[in-house]
């Protein structure tokens, strides 16, 4: 598998994204939207970093599951309850994907939606990954 990341010098440099991923391979892999349940059910953590890290690490557990790994991430959406407090946290945020899924950034959006279907979740994540 590669992912190319492309990133146009016409556009903003990104910052914890890649503009456009040009991924080939034989495998793609959907990842079901993710929060920050534990293996009860049940949500955990009381602040939105706490809460990523265990959404981020609930996908990458997905996709290790698959056969894959984080550099095949080719798109990733961010379901957010407030973006500006996502927007507050960024730089933690930022920090906590480098540490548990690496420097190759995936397509990325931050969406704000009202709720989230597990109520006390403040943040989701879905996408899919291209693998060999």
């Amino acid at each position: 598998m590669t992912a190319e990341r492309v990133n146009p010098p016409d556009l903003s440099p990104p910052a914890g994204f890649s503009h456009a991923v040009v991924a080939t391979g034989s495998r793609v892999v959907f990842l079901a939207g993710q929060t920050a349940l534990d293996g009860d059910g049940k949500v955990t953590g009381d602040t939105l970093p706490e809460q990523f890290t265990r959404a981020l690490t609930n996908l990458l557990t997905a996709l290790r599951a698959a056969g894959g790994a984080p550099a095949g991430l080719a798109r990733v959406t961010v379901y957010a309850t407030d973006v500006a407090a996502y927007r507050e946290h960024a730089r933690e945020l930022g920090r906590i994907w480098r540490d548990l899924a690496g420097r190759d950034y995936p397509a990325m959006a931050v969406v704000q939606v009202v709720r989230l279907w597990d109520e006390e979740a403040m943040v989701e994540l879905d996408g899919f990954a291209v693998l060999p």
